[in-house]
């Protein structure tokens, strides 16, 4: 790593900047190798893979010719872990230690396209040979996640070659915290933690709080399942969320600030590190920046992995040592937050989009999106998709255009049943909705949220009810205890759809769920209470036949429930080849080779192995015909 310098004042800064930019133009004129080696590329092998390229390039004699880049993640997670030769822009994919010395001597050496390890359309089973043509990439418009492939996270001097920091000096140089705020109001850019409370507002209120003393925050506490969007953002491009926050600073006239990341980020954490120290070394945090007026001071607290803490009071009473519980509002934290004085919070994704609206002008980023929506929004596209990922795309798009042009469509042909969006505290919506437009008031008017962006995808064997289940049981087991609305109303309901999948369910569930469900979200204090009945009212409002199959039939249409089903071989479609049998965990199949087999149901466990093994569809979740009725009666 080259030693960062302190830079004395803004001119410094701009011939640092002139001079990355240039090299790095210089840079383009030899190969550079981009291997992405975020969280996800790490868990795969990315590690393995980019020793095991170094070693190749030397052996081959090309340390010299060919450049590598590591960097944070590119998106596409199903891909990892993957590479880019540029210029070409060749995309390999999945790639093990042994296959990049085949690419270093096929490509590189000899000029030749190593077919296998290009990316295949899950529906067209068409190769993409490059970057630009794979169907992931498309229809998303990379704004804030695009920078990934061009920057090491752990380098400043890599963010100045791609123009980082000018948005910052224009900030400081040419325009009034007035004008910072204006220009942020007119873009339109609204809260991408879930709210989505316009931007501007929320600073401009925060610069009008009397005192002299006012805090800046970054909300890194990313507690949905299956949500990666800012540790995506912080490992793969930390600078720009650190001079997104800077600006911040300027607007609304902050001396300190502190990123608030959670400690089970431990690579983003890394970053984050590294790259406060490099902007102390550089002059670029602390006292009289760049030879100005203007002092900053940015700390990383790190927090426990409370889901409530993403709440921004109960993440202020965190940073102040307290327990992570919200608090009453108002007043708001742009009023008294942050030790009782005026504090501006707004999430990663957020402040990562400032720089950009600062460069390129309100007007860009308005042009982006829908009337109420502007800007992206980058989603974590998991579940059963064959993209799995990070996707940002512009406001206004459909679902279907996210999980079937960019995600791939459903795994195994099977059919989409539903999506889940915004988090625990979002809706489930059904196919009859995938033109829906994404957008915050579209979600909302449909029964979800948009939420900080995760997006889970269903297919046909997914129980709805057992979905409700799921999440009630991660807001029951996530709430502070604080309002007893919501301390006593995630854990009934949870009792309630708990007894239903069970085979408990009794006539007037339904109606009690859901005068359950209307009292938590009326009477609970803070987001996670208000949102925690989403889960039941959406897939009710949806799916409420399969409520009514699991009460009145005592049937889980999926085959999902356990003590709903039992799982029972077709004698006609059973090949005997015996991958049910040594799929079996308890011995609970019986048979020899080519001949019928069955299953010994006092032993089976009903875990779904055999039916995940057998390649024939032989094998089927049956209604089990014996329930006794009997719920616990409490006092």
């Amino acid at each position: 790593m080259k030693r960062i310098k302190k830079f004395k004042n803004v001119e410094e800064l701009k011939k640092a900047i002139e001079q990355q930019e240039a090299a790095r133009q210089q840079e383009k004129k030899k190969r550079v190798i981009v291997v992405s080696s975020g969280t996800c590329g790490q868990a795969r092998g990315s590690l393995k893979v980019i020793e095991a390229l170094k070693k190749a390039l030397r052996e081959e004699g090309l340390k010299d010719q060919v450049a590598i880049r590591i960097t944070g993640c590119h998106g596409f997670c199903e891909a990892e872990p993957n590479l880019i030769i540029y210029p070409d822009r060749i995309f390999y994919q999945k790639l093990t230690p042994p296959d990049v010395r085949t690419i270093v001597k096929e490509t590189l050496v000899e000029g030749r396209v190593v077919e296998k390890f290009l990316h295949r359309d899950p529906l067209t089973k068409e190769r993409a040979w490059y970057e630009n043509e794979i169907p992931f990439y498309q229809k998303q418009k990379r704004i804030v996640l695009g920078d990934n492939v061009f920057v090491d996270p752990t380098s400043l001097l890599e963010y100045l070659a791609i123009g980082g920091f000018r948005p910052f000096i224009k900030a400081l140089t040419r325009m009034k915290p007035e004008e910072i705020i204006q220009t942020v109001k007119q873009s339109g850019l609204r809260g991408r933690g879930g709210a989505g409370f316009p931007t501007g507002l929320k600073w401009e209120a925060t610069r009008r709080a009397p005192g002299d003393i006012k805090y800046i925050i970054c909300n890194g506490d990313e507690g949905d399942p299956g949500a990666y969007m800012d540790r995506s953002v912080l490992e793969g491009n930390p600078y720009r969320v650190l001079e997104g926050m800077m600006i911040g600073a300027l607007a609304i006239g902050a001396r300190e600030g502190y990123l608030y990341v959670r400690d089970e980020y431990p690579l983003a954490v890394r970053h984050v590190t590294l790259a406060l120290e490099q902007l102390y070394k550089a002059g670029l945090l602390g006292e009289k920046i760049l030879g100005t007026d203007f002092s900053l001071d940015l700390h990383l607290a790190k927090g426990a992995g409370a889901f409530v803490c993403g709440e921004e009071t109960a993440l202020i009473a965190s940073i102040e040592g307290r327990v992570g519980e919200p608090r009453q509002r108002p007043p708001f934290p742009a009023q008294k937050g942050l030790w009782r004085k005026p504090t501006c919070i707004n999430n990663v994704e957020t402040w990562a989009n400032i720089p950009l609206i600062m460069l390129n002008g309100a007007d860009w980023f308005s042009s982006i999106g829908t009337s109420g929506s502007k800007g992206t929004k980058i989603f974590s596209l998991v579940g059963k998709i064959n993209n799995t990922g990070l996707v940002e795309v512009p406001m206004g798009i459909t679902l279907r255009e996210i999980i079937y042009d960019i995600g791939g469509g459903i795994p195994e042909g099977k059919a989409f049943k539903a999506v889940q969006t915004g988090g625990p505290s979002g809706g489930c919506l059904p196919a009859s909705m995938l033109d829906q437009i994404i957008d915050y008031e579209s979600l909302t008017a449909a029964g979800s949220i948009m939420g900080s962006g995760g997006m889970i995808v269903m297919d046909e064997k997914t129980c709805m009810v057992d979905v409700a289940k799921y999440f009630l049981n991660f807001l029951r087991d996530e709430s502070c205890g604080k309002c007893i609305s919501c301390r006593e109303g995630t854990q009934r309901m949870w009792e309630i759809v708990r007894d239903i999948t069970e085979g408990l369910g009794q006539p007037g569930d339904l109606e009690l769920l859901e005068e359950l469900a209307l009292a938590t979200k009326e009477a609970s204090m803070c987001g996670l209470g208000q949102t925690a009945a989403n889960p039941v009212l959406s897939t009710l409002r949806y799916f409420r036949d399969e409520y009514e199959a699991h009460i009145y039939e005592k049937r889980c249409p999926a085959g999902v429930c356990k003590n709903l089903i039992r799982y029972a071989v077709i004698p006609e479609k059973c090949t005997g080849c015996e991958a049910c049998k040594r799929a079996c965990p308890t011995g609970a199949i019986q048979g020899t080779r080519k001949d019928v087999h069955l299953i010994l149901y006092d032993k089976c466990i009903k875990c779904g192995a055999c039916l995940e093994a057998c390649r024939f569809e032989a094998i089927e979740a049956q209604r089990e015909e014996a329930i006794t009725i009997v719920r616990e009666v409490k006092p």
